[in-house]
């Protein structure tokens, strides 16, 4: 896997190396550490390279890989994760108070919206992870989710559980759909092979591979809580989202649903394109 890790020198860079020191071992090649400066200066260079050089001894990889970018970060990053051709991009955001991240998008999640490739945004401190939450819609090509889950979990050390959510909700409810099943558990769907339980067996026997713990899980409500409040009650360790590009309302949808999970999660989210 080809990993870009974009930081900053902010105080959320420790964290950002911190969860990139958990996969890069078993990436299979050196991962590309980058960082921008708006404009080209020896202060700022010397910067840079200040930065770079800590997080060389962080994650103490042979023939790590160094890049610097003048201009904007959104855009350098993003044109570097396409130019690179990077299969996941780390990066962190700063926490921001609550009403700010709700109406000042930070760079990271206009990043994430944007990246061509699949992005974790770390929040918080640099936790170890082991739980994680995979939230599928349905909406992505079929497993597209669970693999990349599934490849990424065999990167990290230990065994991972993995809690595969999908939330019942009316609103996004398909046709035909019936009132007993938007209150049906994760089991009566697998065993009745709804439309739903369809989903959420196909990923689990994506995940079900050693070293990995998949649990199928429903909620029902409305989707954007739902995910936060599993999220918070099973004290997850990493939220895994969809991101969707199509014009279809649905998409749109959708679209909108991933960036309010991104705006106000208090913890990592891997967002899988």
């Amino acid at each position: 896997m080809k990993l870009l890790i974009a930081i900053n020198g902010s105080a959320q860079t420790e964290a950002t190396l911190g969860i990139s020191a958990q996969v890069v071992h078993r990436a299979g090649e050196p991962p590309t550490v980058l960082t921008v400066i708006d404009q080209s200066s020896d202060q700022l260079t010397t910067q840079a390279n200040e930065i770079l050089s800590h997080a060389r001894e962080i994650l103490s990889i042979p023939n790590l890989k160094i890049r610097i970018r003048v201009g904007h970060p959104t855009k350098e990053i993003v044109c570097e994760a396409r130019e690179g051709n990077y299969d996941l991009l780390i990066m962190g955001e700063k926490q921001a108070p609550h009403l700010a991240r709700i109406f000042l998008e930070s760079i990271a999640v206009r990043v994430a919206q944007n990246a061509p490739c699949p992005t974790i945004i770390v929040k918080g401190d640099a936790r170890p992870i082991h739980r994680i939450l995979l939230c599928d819609s349905g909406a992505n090509n079929p497993s597209e989710l669970s693999r990349f889950t599934a490849h990424l979990a065999k990167m990290l050390d230990g065994e991972e559980d993995v809690t595969v959510l999908h939330v019942m909700s009316q609103i996004s409810a398909g046709p035909g759909i019936q009132g007993k099943q938007l209150r049906a558990s994760a089991e009566e769907l697998i065993a009745k092979h709804t439309p739903e339980g369809e989903l959420l067996g196909r990923d689990i026997r994506v995940l079900d591979q050693p070293g990995i713990h998949p649990i199928p899980k429903v909620r029902h409500g409305l989707v954007v809580d739902g995910i936060l409040t599993e999220a918070c009650n099973g004290d997850y360790d990493l939220i895994v989202i969809g991101a969707y590009k199509r014009q279809r309302w649905q998409h749109i949808l959708l679209e909108n649903l991933t960036r309010k999970v991104l705006i106000r999660s208090d913890r990592s989210v891997l967002v899988v394109r």
